[in-house]
């Protein structure tokens, strides 16, 4: 489970090797990483019937991460399990909202 667990759920996949960044994961690290994301997603989805998922990875400090290893956070949702489900950058960056951006 991931450390302080967003909700039931919250998993952690995290490689192996010491890497910091997503950009220096080898191409057999990346597949492995997504190849895992995609099996726990339907490991979660016959445990807990989510109606979708937060998945994401923080690259930097400057972008909220606080360890230096790379790992992907895997979020079963559910619908009504936040009053605004659109959080991420639109809580985050200074300007326009980005409901804006498109217009």
């Amino acid at each position: 489970m991931g450390q302080l667990p967003r909700g039931p759920g919250h998993l952690n996949i995290v490689p192996k090797r010491h890497v910091e960044s997503y950009i220096d994961l080898t191409t057999h690290e990346n597949t492995e990483l997504h190849t895992l994301s995609i099996q726990a997603s339907r490991v979660l989805a016959d445990r807990f019937h989510p109606d979708g998922y937060t998945i994401g990875i923080n690259e930097g400090r400057a972008a909220g991460r606080t360890i230096d290893h790379l790992h992907l956070h895997l979020i079963p949702r559910h619908q009504g399990d936040v009053p605004d489900p659109r959080g991420g950058i639109r809580h985050v960056l200074p300007g326009p909202s980005p409901d804006k951006w498109l217009s």
